[in-house]
């Protein structure tokens, strides 16, 4: 029996606007487990009153295919108050650790944005680096439509780049898998070595160059 997919509310929304919150922008993450590639982080403001038969299509950006991602993707930038990305490269990634990167990541996505937020919804994470009311919430991106959005608007942003990443680094299917530690892609490693974009210090990667 297939597992219940849960729709995102807006209920965290509606609250903070009857304490006198507007701009409210959610935050998620995008590639944070990768072997290779940057972590990506987006940010959407979205208007309190949206309409269309796409608004009960957003879900968390890992339960959609990619046609659906990329249709939602266009409707939620569209239509948002104001979207931003933030990406934090493999080299950095491994030099400060994954969770400072995904952190500044979020970071420069807020930064990105055209106008300030009055308050954060953020999957999981809370940001000390930046001094605005925030709240964490856990499953975030299934649970909320704000911080769903935002989840969509940085897998998109990142797939596109690992495309384009591709075709500077061929023969290891990075379009394909987006940089994710698949058969496929620990094979190519093994084959072709390890690429300038990959995170040296992820696990399998750290073992193999431990082992020469």
């Amino acid at each position: 029996m297939p597992a219940t997919v849960i729709c995102p509310s807006r209920a965290e929304e509606k609250l903070l606007r009857k304490q006198g919150f507007i701009l409210i922008a959610g935050l998620d993450e995008a590639g944070r487990g990768c072997l290779a590639g940057p972590v990506v982080a987006g940010a959407v403001i979205m208007p309190p009153r949206l309409k269309g038969d796409w608004v009960e299509m957003v879900r968390d950006s890992k339960v959609l295919s990619p046609a659906k991602r990329e249709y939602l993707y266009c409707h939620i930038v569209s239509m948002a108050v104001t979207f931003g990305v933030g990406a934090v490269d493999n080299e950095q990634i491994d030099s400060m650790g994954i969770a400072p990167a995904t952190r500044l990541a979020m970071k420069q996505a807020v930064e990105d944005l055209t106008c300030q937020p009055d308050f954060l919804l953020v999957d999981y994470l809370k940001l000390p680096d930046i001094p605005l009311p925030q709240k964490g919430i856990v499953n975030g991106d299934a649970l909320c439509f704000s911080i769903a959005c935002a989840s969509i608007v940085a897998k998109v942003s990142r797939d596109r780049l690992m495309s384009k990443l591709d075709m500077e680094y061929p023969g290891y299917y990075l379009a394909k898998h987006k940089g994710y530690g698949t058969a496929l892609h620990v094979e190519c490693i093994c084959q072709k070595g390890i690429s300038p974009i990959h995170r040296r210090t992820f696990a399998p990667l750290k073992g193999m160059i431990d082992g020469l």
